[in-house]
């Protein structure tokens, strides 16, 4: 792209860098990686990757198909795209039936709650449900799993992964459903999960930046997840806040980018942390209230006494519900105890007297 790098919204400290270091036009690093640009501008990996990030932003604007397209659609038209969008379901029934038939493809979900309530239970089950066969009501895609905190536990996955080859296999009626339960294997599953493992940040940041070109070559990928997306965040921050909110806002703009682009579903799990709020403490999701906005989607997983719980706090096109859920050998299912999902009632005329 012929435009001088000089143009972008960067320090002039990395504008000196870049350009001293012979890199003039935003074409000069479109192809290179954030480890070059920083061994050859003499850049930080951080500053590397704003450059790189700021770049692909303004290639981005400066392209002008996705206006055009954008300008091509009604309001039908995003009604249809929204009532054809696939979901991914979550082996509970309650908790799909609550989604609208499970975690929307094309948009970002985030997964928040406490240590061992069930967040890297429930994405590791959507990372084998994702796989279920067209004639089953799956998507049979294939799943990105980022990894941050080292909670990858591939024995947990084959348990998972069994049950549902199981289930396939026990639903199979036509011939159709037969040779698909035949090639739903195991092994396939295991082999369609394709694992990173990121350390810091800055790894995290690195590879989301690389991601679009491998979604590019494998078009079957329907789930990215990135488990979790506040451990990297919440060290080495503390004294530069700013600079956390604006990278974490680049970083959420690209996952909404790339879930609608490469039609894929985006699920993100978050910690929580403590806030004061009228004197009290109060377990809120980490990360701030700015990267709230940024999910389309919110769940919260907590304890309700020995019941496990899962909300709906956040959604465009849901109603705020309850359901419980348990964690089971299979997986993440129903729990059998609990009732029917609990949904918020409007209020009325009625209670607005009443109080």
């Amino acid at each position: 792209m012929q435009r001088p790098l000089s143009t972008l919204p960067l320090s002039p400290q990395i504008k000196v860098k870049v350009l001293n270091a012979g890199f003039q036009m935003l074409d000069d690093v479109m192809q290179v990686s954030a480890l070059e640009l920083s061994r050859e501008a003499g850049l930080s990996q951080e500053e590397a990757l704003e450059v790189l990030q700021a770049v692909r932003k303004e290639a981005g604007a400066d392209g002008g198909g996705a206006a055009e397209d954008g300008a091509s659609l009604t309001a039908l038209d995003l009604l249809q795209n929204e009532e054809a969008l696939n979901r991914i379901v979550t082996f509970s029934s309650r908790l799909d039936s609550a989604l609208g038939g499970g975690f929307p493809v094309g948009k970002t979900t985030e997964i928040c709650g406490a240590p061992g309530v069930g967040k890297t239970q429930l994405c590791l089950q959507l990372a084998v449900d994702v796989q279920v066969p067209p004639c089953f009501g799956g998507l049979g895609g294939q799943v990105v799993f980022i990894d941050t905190e080292g909670s990858f536990m591939v024995q947990r996955v084959v348990d998972l992964a069994t049950a549902a080859v199981r289930h396939c296999t026990v639903l199979a009626e036509d011939a159709e459903q037969r040779d698909a339960a035949a090639a739903f294997t195991v092994e396939n599953i295991l082999s369609n999960i394709f694992l990173v493992r990121c350390h810091d940040y800055v790894e995290l940041l690195a590879e989301i930046y690389l991601l679009p070109d491998f979604l590019s070559g494998h078009p079957k990928v329907r789930l990215l997840v990135i488990d979790s997306v506040a451990f990297p965040f919440r060290q080495h921050f503390d004294d530069v806040r700013t600079q956390r909110t604006r990278l974490l806002n680049g970083l959420a703009q690209q996952l909404i980018a790339m879930a609608t682009k490469h039609d894929m579903a985006v699920v993100l799990s978050n910690q929580m942390t403590t806030r004061l709020q009228g004197g009290q403490s109060q377990l809120v999701p980490a990360l701030g209230e700015i990267w709230g906005h940024a999910p389309t989607l919110r769940l919260l997983l907590r304890w309700a006494g020995s019941q496990r719980q899962a909300t709906i706090f956040k959604s465009p096109d849901n109603e705020e519900a309850t359901v419980s859920y348990q964690i089971t050998m299979d997986g993440f299912r129903d729990d059998d105890r609990s009732e029917q999902p609990q949904r918020k009632r409007p209020r009325t005329l009625a209670d607005e007297s009443a109080d």
